[in-house]
């Protein structure tokens, strides 16, 4: 049994910074690429962020310049800072692993979601 559990959310003004936080753990043989999603209301899960087990990066044109993704893989963990947020920013923030089990299953994990609320 694989768990992803973000946490890191919360209110910000508009300009502001958050630092999210996703920590997985459980039966994990090997993290390959983890990543932020996000959904506003209304619209499409969207990609964030993804970086490798190698620190691969790719960001979506909306972040890039503003938001970094990092990853501690002695710790199974991801982090996004996100500077000089907007209110288009504002959306549920979901964490992705994709990861081999310890039976050696592959497959995609999603953590529950943080809500990101950029406004004055």
């Amino acid at each position: 049994q694989v768990q992803l559990v973000e946490s890191g959310g919360g209110l910000v003004q508009p300009g502001g910074s958050l630092r999210l936080s996703c920590a997985a753990s459980g039966s994990i043989f090997s993290i390959y690429v983890m990543g932020w999603y996000r959904q506003a209301p209304g619209k499409q899960r969207e990609l964030v962020a993804t970086i490798t087990s190698d620190r691969s990066t790719n960001y979506a044109d909306a972040v890039k310049g503003r938001f970094t993704i990092s990853r501690d893989n002695a710790k199974n963990t991801v982090y996004l800072q996100m500077n000089s947020l907007k209110p288009e920013d504002t959306a549920v923030y979901y964490c992705k692993a994709n990861l081999v089990t310890t039976m050696r299953y592959r497959n995609d994990y999603w953590g529950q979601g943080t809500q990101v609320t950029v406004s004055s």
